[in-house]
């Protein structure tokens, strides 16, 4: 999808963003004013190669503690170490590890969280975390596997793509202000324990991160959008930040402009989704949250959530939408501010 540049330019100005365009410099501290050369290199192809790998059957539905999840892990690291983004842990250890009794019987085994950054070059203690779970919920009873391509395959790979955008912009000599957590989460099938340890052994200090962007099915339509398919459902982004919830908005209109749909951030919603992924748990220790979501179709949970079904002209629209708003927040004047009623 082309993007105005003078128009997102524009938006990001207002928004707190960089201001003016600076020149490229060889100390990469310095941050262009238009991401969109970045957000291309996220495309639906990378994003397909990726997935029907990912959501392939050689990784046995990649259940918690399962030989498939360890086959998950390694591929996540493997495209981190090619690109060169580090992680935060060690020079080669990527993995927040979590021990089987975590997961009160739930687990085959122990498990692992995997973590990546890149630090950023003006304010690198402050941190936004870009997180998406890894697991799904491996062999059926009948032997058929649950490839898990939209849940969450689709967050997966998009935020492998999402940081090698960030990782080019910052080759070529455009370092973001704060760091970027890149946040693989294991065991969020079987009761959201990967980031339950993670905010209870953080890596960065939890009063340290700004906000946390969680990616939990974006690859596919619901049934509630067949006639108009380019939507996301976005929740929470408003419960702790309504700032948070404006910078979402406006980066949205500038950049890919696709209809957010916000039927499932009402509070009485009978769905519950605002407590049923990943960035719940963020949101408890008052982290402004957006969970992107594309609502459940037919194959949710079943074997037939295969990677052919994923509409990837979507998902590369919706991976850029993140891109973009990771992008501003990472990289305005001030992090985005609790609501009152929070503080």
């Amino acid at each position: 999808m082309k993007i105005l540049s003078t128009l997102i330019i524009a938006m990001l100005s207002l928004l707190g963003g960089c201001g003016k365009t600076q020149k490229k410099v060889s100390t990469s501290t310095h941050v262009p004013t238009n991401p969109e050369p970045y957000a291309a290199s996220i495309t639906k192809e990378e994003l397909k190669t990726l997935l029907y790998t990912y959501a392939s059957d050689a990784y046995e539905g990649r259940a918690t503690g399962s030989s498939g999840q360890k086959k998950a892990i390694a591929f996540i690291k493997d495209k981190y170490v090619t690109n060169a983004i580090k992680s935060p842990i060690s020079a080669t250890d990527y993995f927040q590890d979590i021990p089987a009794k975590y997961f009160k019987g739930r687990s085959e085994g122990a498990s692992e969280n995997v973590i990546a950054f890149i630090e950023g070059c003006d304010k690198p203690e402050e941190v936004l975390i870009i997180s998406a779970h890894l697991d799904h919920i491996g062999i059926s009873k009948k032997g058929d596997v649950n490839n898990g391509a939209d849940d969450d395959g689709s967050g997966t790979v998009s935020i492998i793509e999402i940081a090698e955008a960030f990782q080019l912009a910052k080759k070529e000599g455009f370092c973001p202000k704060r760091s970027i957590v890149f946040l693989h989460l294991t065991a969020e099938e079987i009761g959201l324990f990967g980031s339950r340890y993670y905010t209870e052994n953080p890596i960065f200090p939890l009063e340290n991160t700004i906000a946390n962007l969680n990616i939990d099915m974006i690859g596919r339509v619901d049934d509630a959008h067949k006639e108009t398919p380019n939507y996301l459902y976005l929740i929470g982004s408003d419960r702790l930040s309504q700032e948070l919830h404006n910078v979402s908005d406006s980066i949205n209109k500038a950049s890919v402009n696709i209809n957010l749909d916000y039927t499932f951030n009402k509070k009485n919603d009978p769905n519950r989704f605002y407590y049923r992924s990943d960035h719940y748990n963020f949101a408890k220790h008052n982290i402004p949250v957006i969970f992107y979501f594309n609502g459940t179709h037919e194959d949710y949970h079943k074997p037939s959530d295969t990677p052919d079904k994923i509409n990837y002209e979507l998902l590369e629209t919706r991976a850029r939408l993140i891109f973009y708003t990771a992008w501003e927040l990472v990289n305005r004047k001030t992090r985005v501010k609790l609501n009152e009623d929070v503080l």
